[in-house]
């Protein structure tokens, strides 16, 4: 193996670094993958420029950090199913983009990922950034009192907006290149605390999105709706966010379970396509049962 020497240079105050002196196409040692491990913990997204890759590398990188998530409503590529292209035709002019709203990945999801990788292949000539809002930050900006008060919440996530039979995506004239399968088992729910203790750095996230989250847990859609809407806005201020420019094969991970995103929307007329993977991650736990865990092991 040729020797390697990471270096991680930070993008912006909220969260982003970008590491170079690694070559991604060919197998790493131990203490890379443990230094990229360390490096993406402490600052939440990565962005690995220039990697060329295909998509048996992007399976091999992404199996570094744990089991292989499971990809609910989105068909993967017929010879690595782990792997979904990410795809935005030139003539799909005024149409929704995949993942064009806060969000973090998959959270209706048992254990939703951990982290999740996209790869670029093709690119528009501008646009087509993706932003992402710590939500450490979050968190820690809220009042000792606003946190006291979420600390015991617990709130409903559900699939059902953009892939439920009268989802977004319902209607296959929405991000129509995308082999997206929407209907009836998008309507299921689960129940995740408000405030996520995060399983590998002991911080305390927000854990909600405006995608995913429908109400809190024995309350009405309609009587959660003024705060759900108060901490959608909170959760993404300017100043919890950092932004990646994409650039042809650069690689980005991020920590689900620290981060929401958004890809911008803004390249109609040009082709888009990225190949995204995900890591199978934990279920969240609040502050009260990540105590209760510790003190049990």
């Amino acid at each position: 193996m040729v020797d390697q020497r990471l270096e991680v240079e930070r993008i912006a105050g909220a969260c982003g670094a970008q590491v170079t002196g690694v070559d991604l196409a060919g197998p790493l040692e131990p203490e890379i993958v443990a230094q990229i491990r360390a490096a993406i913990l402490e600052h939440q997204v990565l962005t690995f420029p220039g990697q060329s890759i295909d998509d048996a590398g992007l399976e091999r990188f992404t199996a570094y950090f744990g089991p292989f998530g499971v990809e609910p409503f989105v068909e993967g590529e017929e010879t690595h199913p782990h792997v979904i292209s990410v795809i935005k035709e030139a003539d799909e002019r005024r149409t929704a983009n995949f993942g064009g709203n806060w969000h973090s990945d998959w959270s209706f999801q048992e254990r939703p990922p951990s982290f999740t990788l996209l790869h670029a292949r093709d690119l528009p000539p501008v646009g087509g950034d993706t932003m992402f809002a710590n939500q450490y930050l979050a968190w820690e900006a809220l009042s000792a009192g606003m946190r006291r008060t979420l600390e015991s919440l617990r709130a409903v996530h559900s699939a059902r907006r953009p892939y439920g039979p009268q989802g977004t995506y319902a209607d296959r004239r929405k991000a129509r290149s995308m082999k997206i399968q929407a209907g009836e088992a998008a309507l299921a729910e689960m129940v995740h605390p408000v405030a996520r203790v995060h399983a590998e750095t002991g911080r305390t996230a927000l854990y909600v999105n405006r995608v995913y989250t429908i109400r809190f847990e024995d309350m009405t859609e309609r009587e959660s709706a003024p705060l759900l809407d108060y901490l959608y806005d909170h959760s993404v201020r300017p100043e919890f966010t950092c932004r990646i420019r994409w650039a042809p094969h650069a690689l980005t991970m991020w920590d689900n379970r620290a981060v929401q995103h958004f890809a911008v929307n803004d390249y109609d007329g040009f082709r888009r396509e990225l190949h995204r993977t995900t890591n199978a991650g934990e279920r969240p736990l609040s502050p009260a049962e990540a105590c209760q865990a510790q003190a049990a092991q």
